[in-house]
Parts: C-alpha cells; sequence; structure tokens
C-alpha cells in the first residue's frame, strides 16, 4: 500500500515536472536483472550456499542423534526403570530443544550472512545506475521491479548502461 502511494505521488512529481520543463528524461532498470549479472553476485551466492550447506549438514546431524536415540529408546523403554525412562525422555525433549534453538540461531546467522554479502554488491550497483543517471542526463530512473505499472515511450531502459559502466555484457 505505500509502494503504491509512493509510485503515484513519484507519478504526480514527474507530470508536475514534465509541465514545468520539457527536459525531463525518463529511464527504467530491472536492478535485479543487474545485479544477477553482477560476478560479485555470483561469488556471494556460493559463499552463501556453502553456508547454507554447513548449517544443514549440522542440522542433520543433530535430528540424526535425535532420531538414533529415540528409536533406541522406543527399542528398550518397556526394559527402563521409571527412573531410567524419565531420564532418556528428558535427555530427548533436551535434544529436541537444542535442535530448535539451533534452527533458530542458524535462521538469523544465515539471514544476516547473505544480507552482509549482498550489501557491498546492491551499493555498487546502486552507486553505478546514480553514476549513469548524471552522465546521462536522466531526471529520473525507475527500477521496473518496484510497482512501476508504466513506463513512458521516452523512458529508457538504462540496463545496458549500468551494465556498460560496470564492465558486464
Amino acid at each position: 500500500m505505500k509502494n503504491t502511494i509512493k509510485v503515484f505521488v513519484l507519478v504526480a512529481l514527474t507530470l508536475a515536472a514534465m509541465s514545468v520543463s520539457a527536459q525531463v528524461k525518463l529511464g527504467h532498470i530491472e536492478t535485479q536483472k543487474l545485479i544477477q549479472a553482477m560476478p560479485e553476485w555470483t561469488a556471494a551466492q556460493k559463499t552463501f550456499e556453502e553456508e547454507q550447506k554447513k548449517v544443514n549438514t549440522e542440522l542433520n546431524g543433530l535430528r540424526e542423534q535425535f532420531q538414533t536415540k529415540l528409536a533406541e529408546y522406543s527399542e528398550k523403554m518397556k526394559t527402563y526403570s521409571e527412573a531410567m525412562r524419565a531420564t532418556t525422555e528428558e535427555e530427548l525433549q533436551g535434544l529436541q530443544q537444542r535442535i530448535q534453538r539451533f534452527q533458530e540461531t542458524a535462521m538469523a546467522q544465515l539471514e544476516k550472512t547473505q544480507n552482509d554479502l549482498m550489501q557491498p554488491v546492491m551499493e555498487k550497483a546502486l552507486n553505478a545506475i546514480k553514476e549513469v543517471g548524471k552522465e546521462n542526463g536522466f531526471t529520473y530512473i525507475f527500477d521496473m521491479n518496484a510497482g512501476i505499472l508504466y513506463a513512458a515511450e521516452n523512458s529508457q531502459d538504462v540496463l545496458p548502461l549500468v551494465k556498460k559502466k560496470l564492465g558486464l555484457q
């Protein structure tokens, strides 16, 4: 809803600017396509996927440990004394809680890692877009994935210019 309001305000401002000056130059880009074309993005994705694999390996190890302990308990519970049964159940509950805490911590850490890896890539892309805008006299450059429903005929796709600026083909 907020994005829609922002889009309408931006369009209204653009139209107002057009009526004041005929020298408005509009451009548009799909920032996600630009970012995915950058080698830094590929490297960040690879690093993130490696971290994700490590977390999954650790999590699977904990789950296997739990399943093994549960299977052993299920198999032998009739032979256990009341005290042994209670102790084993506590161990299983503790292990289950460890798995849950690990998942929560791992998800938060993975999210932070992804943000840390992607921040420099995003900054580089946005800086290149700004530079292209200045160098080519654009009044506005819109991101086509941010809710822009219409691009004027005189709106220019600046993706090729930004890719050129970054040395990408």
